[in-house]
């Protein structure tokens, strides 16, 4: 970049201000300069860039469309820098890397691992916030989300973990001689599902059951719910990769399986990461790995 071409940054501020506040007092208020000082460096802007970034033909001054462009592309390139500022403090402020996951996954995959983790990095700190709700991360909040899905979140970065099919499943007490052939065959069972999600409505619906025909539903923590599903509580749409065990061992019958295979990613926002956050992310690699190795 050629700074030699670039507007002063005093005047860019100034622009800046005015953009965000309307008008030249607000603006000079936010910078703790007077309004006469803003309009100066306004002038300044115009001047250096031989353009017309105001229109000041009314009552109160208004942007051009030159004006409108370059506010757009200002307000990118300061977003971006206080973006890079706040990660930038946040590496050295000691916050715990803050990770959101279903309950399930935390408490049959991220848990049983976690020690691996505290003794390759016994001065990081985590906050593993096990919720079904989408929570997407952000600059001073979560870090670092491990979802479930088709890795298509617009404006975030998704890297595939652990890729495994839905599977609706069940006890083989809870169907006993029940005939299932299709989903419609199983509104009359009852269903659990996981607090926070509606896995099971978005299975009826995508084979064109309306699942408000449900009989009954239970909607319990995720860490609860492959015991309800093994006690015969009811049938459950699930993760493929939790369930392999018991439906090998026949604790579980497979009574339908999505064709198109999911799973769960490691979502982070676009830009910097902090490096605390690259060591979790380079663990995470590795212990699917070494899994895959096994």
């Amino acid at each position: 970049m050629d700074w030699l071409k670039m507007p002063p940054l005093a005047a860019l501020r100034a622009f800046a201000a005015f953009t965000e506040h309307g008008n030249v007092i607000a603006a000079g208020q936010a910078l703790n300069v007077s309004h006469a000082a803003i309009s100066q460096q306004l002038r300044a802007l115009e001047a250096f860039l031989d353009v017309p970034l105001l229109d000041r033909s009314g009552r109160a001054m208004a942007l051009t469309e030159e004006g409108k462009l370059l506010a757009r592309a200002v307000d990118l390139g300061f977003g971006a820098i206080g973006a890079a500022v706040q990660d930038l403090g946040a590496t050295t402020s000691g916050r715990p890397l803050h990770v959101t996951c279903t309950p399930t996954f935390a408490a049959h995959w991220l848990m049983p691992r976690l020690a691996d983790f505290r003794s390759n990095y016994p001065g990081a700190d985590l906050m593993i916030d096990p919720t079904g709700e989408l929570v997407d991360p952000q600059i001073g909040g979560v870090d670092v989300a491990l979802r479930y899905g088709l890795g298509d979140w617009p404006g975030l970065e998704a890297e595939m973990l652990l890729p495994s099919s839905l599977i609706v499943v069940a006890a083989p007490d809870l169907i006993g001689s029940h005939p299932v052939a299709t989903p419609s065959d199983l509104l009359d069972l009852p269903w659990i599902e996981e607090l926070g999600t509606t896995e099971a409505s978005h299975w009826f619906r995508s084979r064109g059951v309306q699942p408000e025909r449900l009989r009954t539903r239970i909607h319990l923590p995720g860490n609860l719910l492959l015991d309800g599903a093994r006690d015969g509580q009811g049938v459950a749409v699930m993760v493929r990769y939790f369930v392999e065990a018991d439906v090998r061992a026949g604790r579980l019958l497979a009574l339908f399986e999505e064709d198109q295979v999911g799973g769960y990613f490691i979502v982070t926002r676009l830009g910097m990461q902090r490096p605390i956050l690259r060591d979790f992310i380079r663990w995470l690699r590795r212990q699917m790995t070494q899994e895959i190795r096994t």
